[in-house]
């Protein structure tokens, strides 16, 4: 069962604003399975969601990365990444991959 999440940091990045909920320090590697990929781009186009797994086979949401010109504030973009985040993390895959 997913945890609830909690926005850590929100920075602008040039194009993006990169919204993190863990540390990527947690996780050894991070990536973008191609069902998340998807999910992501379905709530809120241009975004990028990135996960890893901690030892198990269990997929964690690292960070999301939501296009400038799709948000007006850092808070918007805390929103929008959370959108995403929610749509993943409650889709049957987020458990069973």
């Amino acid at each position: 069962m997913p945890s609830q999440l909690t926005v850590k940091t929100v920075e602008q990045r040039g194009d993006h604003y990169d919204v993190s909920f863990r540390d990527a320090d947690e996780f050894d590697g991070l990536e973008t399975p191609d069902w998340a990929t998807d999910l992501a781009e379905s709530k809120v186009s241009g975004s990028e969601v990135r996960m890893g797994r901690d030892g198990t086979d269990d997929w964690f949401i690292q960070s999301v990365r939501v296009p400038a010109d799709h948000v007006d504030s850092e808070g918007d973009a805390s929103r929008k990444a959370l959108e995403v985040a929610t749509v993943i993390s409650e889709h049957e895959l987020y458990d069973s991959q």
